[in-house]
């Protein structure tokens, strides 16, 4: 869709927090969001979509180069949608039409109930919304277990857990090539984090049908076509369902956006008639 495009860089401080984001483009605002998933994990779609949009990226908060006053601070999915919030309203370019992936979707949702006059469209890509599941019960357990696993140390027994409570099959060696051994600090940083204080805020936040469906703002779940049978895959029918939607389907799994942005990008353009 485009060559290189320039991109510009900055920080905006936020309550508890200072956030890095990048900004590529010129036209609507189009916001590109993952938790825990940086700024990086979106720049081969970014790169796309500048062509017709300013798109607007970031690490989310207690994430990479977006650093909290106190580290011990929980990352609530309320606290991200301000983030969201203020971030548009910084760049004063809005309203945005926000994509949002896994815990991104989540922040998205949480933005459009909160602040629908800053977002016209949420494209929910995969959220992981355990709560609207019949057997919410079981799998809030299986996060608390996951968490506790990972708090005592054994990092590979945590990701096994996690990617078969998310129904992704990664097999051993692939599991122990990318979670154990030498490893960069950043990513352990952003990892141990996310486990400690960010992963059972996201999953357990529970949204609103009705406030959805009555809001200005559209509502777009997004369902990856090699994600059948996966965790995300039933919470996002559920969501879809709740809505009185019908998901569409985007290309590759839960990261289709980082594993082919090129299709990804036009796929997403098609899904909202953008210029």
């Amino acid at each position: 869709m485009t060559a290189s495009s320039a991109v510009t860089t900055g920080t905006l401080e936020v309550p508890d927090a200072r956030l890095y984001y990048e900004v590529r483009g010129s036209g609507p605002l189009l916001v590109l969001v993952g938790a825990p998933m940086s700024a990086a994990s979106f720049a081969g779609a970014a790169e796309q979509l500048a062509a017709t949009n300013t798109v607007l990226t970031t690490d989310p908060r207690g994430h990479f180069a977006s650093p909290l006053n106190d580290p011990n601070q929980d990352s609530t999915v309320l606290a991200r949608a301000d983030d969201l919030a203020r971030l548009i309203t910084h760049l004063d370019t809005g309203p945005a039409v926000v994509f949002g992936s896994s815990g991104g979707a989540v922040t998205g949702l949480a933005l459009a109930q909160t602040h629908p006059d800053l977002v016209t469209t949420v494209v929910a890509h995969e959220p992981p919304l355990r709560e609207l599941l019949p057997d919410a019960d079981a799998h809030r357990a299986l996060t608390e277990d996951i968490i506790a696993t990972y708090d005592t140390g054994d990092v590979i027994g945590a990701c096994r857990k996690f990617f078969a409570q998310a129904s992704i099959p990664i097999p051993e060696p692939m599991l122990t090539q990318i979670f154990g051994g030498d490893r960069d600090p950043q990513q352990v940083t952003s990892e141990r984090f996310w486990f400690a204080h960010e992963l059972r805020h996201t999953t357990g936040w529970v949204p609103d049908p009705p406030l959805l469906r009555a809001i200005p703002t559209r509502v777009i779940v997004g369902i990856g076509a090699d994600s059948t049978g996966q965790f995300c895959d039933h919470t996002s029918r559920e969501l879809a369902s709740a809505l009185g939607v019908e998901p569409v389907q985007f290309p590759g799994d839960h990261t289709g956006f980082a594993q082919d942005p090129v299709a990804f990008a036009a796929r997403l353009q098609e899904v909202l008639d953008l210029p």
